[in-house]
């Protein structure tokens, strides 16, 4: 069935890490270099957070207390923010991390998983084209993060290729990770010191390439595809069950929220390359309404 689209907010650089928080829907523009907020209806458009010089914010969390996480990009890290608004480095991951960071999920502990690029993907695309890049491109690790800040390797010696959008199912036994670069989800059983075992393959994606995801209640997946203009519903093993169309801008990342969790918000845009995405403000947030609402975190 054809899902009717409805413009949220624009006027943005590239808008990524979409959280459903307060009932607000939140998301880091990196090339604003702020975090912000918007209503389900869209219209009231606030600033929650602006970073210093060119930092660039990306995945977002909280913690059980109502402290809010992010990762800092190009420094390696991630950030605290606490309710009386004061602000401090919560864990360097630059020992892990080889390249810049990216989307983040908190658990109810509070501990963080983080990935990385890997490498400078947006040189690589411009030397290489993205079906070289595909075939052929670093691994890297996903950090884990304790609620005081300590960080290891959240699975050991596993590598991933482009590790991006996460999921923690609502019993907070499984993680499902998008490997971009990998075309496929890939889970992990959760132990109780949150590292990751028991590597498996959740589905795999090709065509489509997942970059945010979110989880729903009949255990489906969306996944935003950014090598084309569609966000897509994958059930466990790879079977397609819904395709949305997004108004002909690539979909980069994607989370369900909203009063009943059944809005489906679509963050969009002409390209993901730093210099085509800084240069405009032609990204765009759109909303439909889904059957299978919100569930598991983020």
């Amino acid at each position: 069935m054809a899902r009717t689209l409805r413009l949220v907010a624009d006027g943005i650089h590239f808008a990524e890490g979409p959280r459903w928080h307060g009932g607000r829907l939140w998301f880091s523009d990196f090339y604003a270099h702020r975090i912000y907020s918007v209503g389900e209806g869209g219209g009231d458009m606030r600033v929650e957070l602006g970073l210093e010089g060119e930092e660039q914010s990306s995945g977002l969390g909280w913690m059980p207390d109502g402290s809010l996480l992010f990762v800092k990009m190009q420094a390696q890290e991630v950030w605290r923010r606490w309710s009386d608004g004061r602000l401090e480095r919560h864990a360097d991951l630059s020992a892990l991390a080889t390249f810049w960071c990216n989307d983040m999920v908190v658990d109810a502990a509070g501990r963080a998983y983080v990935g990385n690029f890997g490498f400078d993907l947006d040189a690589e695309l411009s030397a290489r084209g993205p079906e070289s890049v595909l075939a052929d491109h670093p691994t890297t690790p996903i950090a884990l993060v304790d609620a005081d800040g300590s960080v290891r390797s959240a699975a050991g010696e596993e590598r991933f290729g482009f590790p991006n959008g996460t999921v923690i199912t609502p019993d907070g036994k499984t993680l499902v990770v998008g490997e971009t670069l990998a075309a496929r989800l890939t889970a992990f059983d959760i132990g109780e010191d949150g590292t990751l075992s028991n590597r498996r393959v959740w589905a795999s994606t090709a065509p489509h390439v997942p970059d945010g995801i979110c989880l729903d209640a009949d255990g489906a997946i969306w996944i935003a595809d950014p090598l084309s203009p569609r966000c897509v519903r994958i059930a466990e093993g790879g079977e397609v069950l819904e395709t949305i169309e997004t108004g002909g801008l690539n979909c980069y990342a994607c989370m369900l929220g909203g009063a009943d969790g059944r809005t489906l918000f679509m963050l969009v845009a002409p390209s993901s390359h730093r210099e085509v995405a800084s240069a405009e403000k032609a990204g765009r947030i759109y909303a439909c309404d889904v059957d299978a609402p919100r569930a598991g975190r983020p």
